[in-house]
């Protein structure tokens, strides 16, 4: 996909060239955006968690757990993955880890996206199992899901939400094959694909081929955290996860050449996260050594910039197509081409597609 600079010249309708728009911050906001990596508990703000700890310690004035204020600082925003996946088993976790902070979580997200004019949302979490709150997996989907039902019945709100359910790499082909039904029980009720997520470092991912060879056979889309690290990156494991005929891939940062070929062959849609990857030293170098740069101006499949953990990384989506912009040159003209793209990837049905085609083809600030 060819690029031109963030300040050249688009056409408008007209045939009348407009100089000089960039793709600032006021454009990015503006920009109706379309968010198909994000992680439900990565994306509660520190705001929103400190409100639920502030609940809870009302209640437990001995409760062990330390303000999210404190313990996430707002301006920490640089992990690694041995101080990253500790966030959630043992401290995200702990505050949401009943129904009502579940309920007031999720909707914070929701509302978040939608306050960053994000206009469609697949939004992913993990099934957990709270027993000391009777809690079972189910029950977890089905409150996140009564919340998504919520916020899309409401007709003031501009975001339409789905959920994919996530398949942990810790977890067994049991736990694997118990995402796989919930989300066919469910998948008339908003969810719309699963996922294989989780700390990069564990496998092997060859236990859960099975349990994906069902999804697909039900016809269940499929997303893959895919080469997110050195460890989870070898031969063998991506041409083992190419064989689950994924419908889109993410991170997908240590690829080689021949992998990449396969993707672009197979039209693959690929989900990239600029901020998460180089705060979270996932890649070497800055955003002008992001992997972005290939897909866009050679990938030739569908890109969608996504945020993967805002709550964590403090960089909406908005803000991520200002640094897509400013760090690979894309003009108004490009941020339009590139969300067109994003489009035809999403796991939504045709309908949906097409309102989201209309909501690019009439949006007047282009």
């Amino acid at each position: 996909m060819a690029t031109a600079a963030a300040t050249s010249a688009v056409g408008v309708g007209t045939g009348q060239a407009l100089e000089q728009l960039e793709v600032n911050h006021d454009f990015a906001r503006s920009l109706p955006k379309i968010e198909l990596h994000a992680h439900l508990s990565g994306s509660i703000s520190r705001k929103c968690l400190h409100e639920v700890w502030t609940m809870k310690k009302a209640e437990d004035p001995n409760l062990a757990v330390e303000d999210p204020l404190l313990a996430i600082p707002p301006d920490k925003v640089d992990y690694d993955l041995e101080t990253f996946f500790p966030l959630f088993s043992s401290y995200i976790y702990k505050l949401c880890s009943d129904k009502p902070s579940i309920i007031h979580t999720t909707r914070s997200v929701l509302q978040d996206f939608q306050s960053d004019n994000v206009v469609y949302l697949e939004l992913r979490t993990t099934p957990r199992a709270i027993p000391d709150q009777n809690i079972s997996k189910k029950v977890y989907v089905e409150a996140i899901l009564a919340c998504l039902t919520e916020h899309n019945n409401l007709p003031t709100n501009t975001l339409s939400a789905k959920l994919i359910l996530s398949v942990d790499r810790r977890n067994t082909l049991q736990q694997a094959e118990e995402v796989i039904d919930l989300a066919l029980a469910y998948r008339d009720a908003g969810i719309v694909g699963v996922d294989l997520c989780g700390d990069p470092t564990k496998g092997p991912i060859t236990t859960f081929t099975s349990a994906f060879a069902r999804a697909k056979r039900a016809g269940l889309k499929i997303t893959l955290h895919f080469a997110e690290a050195p460890t989870s990156a070898s031969d063998e494991e991506l041409w083992e996860l190419l064989r689950w005929a994924p419908d889109r891939i993410g991170h997908v940062i240590h690829v080689n050449d021949e992998v990449k070929r396969e993707i672009v062959r197979r039209g693959v849609g690929v989900e990239l996260c600029l901020s998460c990857n180089v705060h979270a030293r996932m890649i070497t170098g800055g955003f002008g050594e992001h992997h972005f740069g290939w897909w866009w101006k050679g990938g030739s499949v569908g890109v969608a910039l996504s945020t993967d953990d805002v709550g964590v990384f403090c960089s909406p989506l908005s803000n991520e197509y200002v640094l897509a912009a400013t760090h690979f040159g894309l003009s108004r003209a490009d941020v339009k081409e590139l969300c067109l793209g994003a489009v035809e990837i999403i796991f939504g049905e045709e309908a949906e597609k097409e309102r989201l085609r209309e909501v690019y083809r009439s949006w007047a600030g282009w």
